[in-house]
């Protein structure tokens, strides 16, 4: 991959990854070093990276792979010597001016509560339900960024979907 087209990914992909990135690490200053890793490992890895092999599947699953490392050294070092994490800043929401107030504060609870229910699933869930809603992956790709089968990658969608479901019953029909 040439550095024009380095470029371009950074253009036509950097809204993705980055929301990718906020949704794995669930902060915006960690969503932020993760996006800059991910692009830091693709400059130095330009050279093995086709631009025609899709790009973005190669950039989400480098995202990926460095959440899973910063984790992993994360619940180490955390069990030599228990450190507290930054607080999260909130984000301001969206205005939008079509709805009423009351239906935009019904939207940005439902919202959240999806949100936090995603957040509450398991890892392996989690990841594949982000990859698949939010960067509208197929099955096939994803496996291939998370390097799994693609069944495995069905069954788990489903899995998360039962869990979802059964979570959010009460709180979006309420």
């Amino acid at each position: 991959m040439t550095k024009q087209e380095l470029e371009m990914c950074i253009d036509k992909y950097g809204r993705d990854i980055y929301s990718f990135c906020r949704h794995l690490a669930g902060s915006p200053l960690e969503a932020d070093d993760l996006y800059q890793d991910t692009f830091l490992m693709a400059v130095s890895l330009q050279e093995k990276i086709v631009y025609e092999n899709n790009p973005k599947s190669y950039l989400l699953s480098a995202a990926l792979r460095i959440w899973k490392n910063k984790k992993r050294k994360t619940a180490w070092r955390k069990r030599i010597a228990d450190v507290q994490p930054a607080a999260d800043i909130q984000e301001a929401g969206m205005e939008c001016t079509e709805f009423s107030p009351e239906e935009r504060i019904v939207g940005r609870e439902n919202a959240e509560a999806v949100r936090m229910a995603v957040n509450r699933l398991p890892d392996k869930l989690k990841i594949v339900v982000l990859l698949f809603y939010m960067e509208d992956l197929p099955a096939a790709q994803i496996a291939k960024a998370v390097r799994i089968p693609a069944g495995t990658v069905l069954s788990r969608l489903h899995r998360a979907r039962k869990i979802l479901k059964k979570e959010l019953e009460d709180v979006l029909n309420g």
